[in-house]
């Protein structure tokens, strides 16, 4: 399945054109990492969190996700930034 699922995004990710690479992958960054918060956030509250390991990987996998979602946006940003029409001043 992973094997299908990686070829089939290869394929997808071949057809796309350059200039939509990025921001297409940066916002699939962003729903990867709310992804991450919504799991990460189930398993803090079904475990024990009294656990102070559960709790310090929770805290450190929460950091990360929420990197990976700030910095998916802030790329999607530049990049739309830079397809954005510059007004002349006289």
């Amino acid at each position: 399945m992973l094997l299908l699922g990686s070829l089939l995004g290869l394929e997808l990710i071949g057809k796309v054109p350059p200039t939509l690479h990025t921001p297409l992958m940066s916002g699939a960054n962003a729903i990867s990492g709310i992804t991450m918060l919504a799991a990460l956030t189930l398993i803090i509250k079904a475990g024990n969190t009294s656990n102070t390991l559960l709790l310090v990987l929770g805290a450190v996998s929460l950091g990360f996700a929420l990197f990976n979602v700030v910095g998916g946006f802030l790329v999607t940003d530049r990049m739309l930034a830079m397809f954005s029409r510059k007004t002349s001043r006289k």
